[in-house]
């Protein structure tokens, strides 16, 4: 399979490294080992101090899984499978799609939701925000699922608006796969990152018998380096598919990572609860910004995750913009066009600390424009 650059991150990887703010990234500042392993108990740090670093279960660790588990209302062990989130949803397509499947993805999205898919020859049909709400209608979705859609690809919180469906409306969008025979991958790498725990939403998973929901460490628990996500269904027939493909890529999880993330897993208000309390508080700085720079930015504020889409008001494209701001004062934005949708809009990242000294030097740049 041939497949086209990950625009998103050959992005980051001109200059995530290499500039000093980075207002447009969807994780949070990672946490040390020292910060981890202060957090663990004593059976947790003889786990650690006793690790070997042999070969782990291809599937994930019995205890790491355990805990896992203790995350979802109806998943047992034997329904996870631990990997990277980049290899799950790699090859999750590969065992799923054929040439000429209809597929729906939300838009804009992370491109390797979609682009996994369309490289395997699969139809992408788009499911679109409204882009004076920021939401999406589970109303449109129903114009768009068919009978012939084999896979719907959601993202709740989602990269890179911050939109989260309520119950009600999370319910509709089940009900419509449930009416096509559709399997739903849901992508909750930013689950429990709600800005009101009200607007907390069940995994999918627990909630529909054909969904495959997708976690993991890097932007909820604020632990990106440590490559560790997982699938967890009830279609016990993908998960050994996937397993099987599993064989030919990582084969098993790295064993320090398990033990890692199996004691944030265990202590994960110590990790979730900060980064959602350092999102809440740029946000209200982007939203004061916003206000004081209506002529430049039109910002509508996301419920959830750590992003939002921001629309500039210019007349030159994002990407342009983006490139002359990063030039002059090091500050990293991402342009809608890394999304391949348009070149108006950028997304704004709230999980970094320096973030309200970003902002002040954005102000700077803007009063001399």
């Amino acid at each position: 399979m041939k497949i086209e650059p990950f625009k998103l991150e050959r992005y980051f990887a001109k200059y995530e490294f290499s500039t000093k703010y980075l207002i447009s990234s969807s994780d949070c500042d990672g946490y040390s080992l020292d910060y981890i392993l202060g957090c663990a108990d004593k059976e947790e740090l003889e786990l650690w101090n006793n690790l070997k670093f042999g070969y782990t279960d291809s599937a994930g660790s019995e205890f790491l899984r355990k805990s896992i588990a203790a995350q979802y209302s109806s998943i047992k062990t034997d329904e996870i499978l631990v990997m990277s989130p980049g290899e799950a949803n790699f090859i999750l397509m590969n065992v799923l799609l054929e040439p000429g499947d209809e597929v729906v993805c939300m838009a804009p999205a992370y491109q390797s939701l979609y682009q996994v898919a369309k490289s395997l020859g699969a139809k992408i049909n788009w499911w679109k925000f409204d882009k004076t709400t920021g939401a999406y209608d589970s109303a449109a979705l129903r114009d768009i699922v068919t009978q012939k859609t084999k896979l719907l690809i959601v993202n709740f919180p989602h990269n890179p608006t911050g939109f989260i469906p309520g119950r009600e409306e999370l319910d509709k969008i089940i009900e419509i796969a449930r009416e096509n025979n559709v399997i739903i991958l849901s992508d909750e790498m930013y689950h429990q990152l709600v800005h009101n725990e009200a607007d907390n939403i069940p995994p999918m998973c627990d909630l529909y018998e054909n969904a495959v929901s997708l976690w993991g460490m890097a932007k909820s628990f604020g632990l990106a380096g440590l490559r560790f996500g997982w699938l967890a269904s009830h279609r016990k027939d993908l998960l050994e598919k996937i397993a099987a493909f599993k064989d030919y890529l990582s084969i098993c999880n790295n064993a320090a990572g398990e033990v890692l993330s199996f004691i944030a897993l265990n202590h994960k208000e110590k990790f979730i609860n900060p980064n959602i309390e350092k999102i809440i508080r740029n946000k209200k700085l982007f939203s004061e910004f916003a206000i004081r720079h209506s002529e430049l930015v039109e910002f509508i504020r996301p419920k959830a995750g750590s992003t939002a889409f921001v629309k500039l008001k210019i007349e030159t494209p994002a990407l342009d913009y983006c490139e002359e701001l990063v030039k002059q004062t090091g500050i990293m934005m991402v342009p809608s066009e890394m999304f391949e949708y348009g070149d108006s809009h950028v997304r704004i990242g709230f999980g970094r600390e320096n973030f309200g000294e970003a902002l002040l030097v954005w102000e700077k740049y803007i009063k001399q424009e």
